[in-house]
């Protein structure tokens, strides 16, 4: 029996954004294509809104540019967008590849709350609230003064609450998360760090600290260990299996249930020597099985996030 694989983030869309010839059914200029998810046994892709620096101060255009991009380029090759539950459902019965959608950070909807509700109608199901830098709504983990939320953010944070957006913590400022997880408290809403690893193992900043992974842990919200070699281990040469040492920490923690992946594929320029694109899970699945139990490899691979999915999606509203 082949084993399925959930990717909570890449950056094709934005990738297409810039270059209107790719083509997502087999371009080798893209990481993430129809024919790498099927070698790789992709099951289940999460793809990112990111508007480039290169195109100018984010706008809600950019954004929408890219959701139609995922319709008209993506969908069209048999990726069945994910909304509800019930697209899941019908999702895993039919053994389609099934497609989400996330914003890796909140510029581009320019402080307007229509324009989130808009995203939302159009199928977004996912918000990292910032990339590196401070925006309107919070700052991100590069911003020297650490700041959190503005009172503008904290209204995105409730909308989103309201609305049923899932967020994403994977840039959010360290004091923005400490916010962030006393606002979920009270809501009873987890959170997702959709391309993060360990900052005990790898001291990036871009990385959780344990504390944040406890957090996490706590809040029943999900993690996912990204590919990026800088963020697996310092200095060069990193492959796969320096990745197990993250996995190992994370676990550590007691977040075996935590635990999902998120390669940032399309979003990088150098790669892990044996993890370079899609149609490499297959390979990445091996090295996880001679280290660990099938049991525990199926759930980091799938089974966590599709529990998160199942709980946390919205369930379509039946007619009267």
């Amino acid at each position: 029996m082949g084993y399925k694989v959930v990717d909570f983030h890449c950056d094709a869309l934005s990738k297409m954004q810039l270059d209107p010839k790719l083509d997502f059914s087999s371009d080798r200029k893209l990481d993430v294509t129809l024919t790498k998810m099927t070698q790789g046994g992709v099951a289940l892709q999460c793809f990112a809104i990111f508007v480039s620096q290169t195109l100018g101060t984010p706008k809600i255009g950019h954004i929408l540019e890219q959701i139609d991009i995922f319709h008209n380029k993506i969908v069209t090759t048999g990726i069945t967008p994910i909304r509800s539950v019930e697209d899941l459902l019908v999702q895993e019965q039919t053994g389609r590849i099934g497609g989400l959608l996330s914003i890796e950070g909140a510029d581009g909807l320019e402080g307007n709350l229509y324009y989130l509700k808009l995203c939302y109608d159009r199928g977004v199901r996912f918000l990292g609230l910032t990339w590196n830098f401070a925006n309107w709504a919070a700052d991100g983990i590069m911003e020297k003064r650490n700041g959190g939320f503005t009172a503008q953010g904290v209204e995105l944070v409730r909308t989103c609450y309201e609305l049923g957006m899932i967020l994403d913590v994977s840039h959010l400022s360290q004091k923005g998360f400490c916010e962030l997880v006393d606002l979920a408290k009270l809501s009873g809403r987890p959170f997702i760090a959709s391309h993060s690893n360990a900052y005990q193992i790898c001291p990036h900043v871009r990385n959780l600290r344990d504390e944040q992974i406890k957090a996490i842990i706590e809040l029943d919200g999900r993690i996912g260990l990204t590919f990026v070699p800088w963020f697996v281990k310092e200095g060069q040469g990193s492959s796969s299996k320096d990745l197990l040492l993250h996995i190992d920490h994370i676990c550590s923690l007691h977040g075996q249930h935590t635990l999902m992946f998120g390669s940032d594929f399309d979003g990088i320029e150098s790669y892990l020597s044996d993890l370079k694109h899609a149609g490499h899970y297959s390979g990445w699945v091996e090295t996880l099985l001679k280290y660990y139990p099938e049991e525990l490899v199926r759930q980091w691979l799938y089974g966590n996030a599709l529990s998160f999915l199942q709980k946390w999606l919205p369930k379509q509203k039946k007619a009267l």
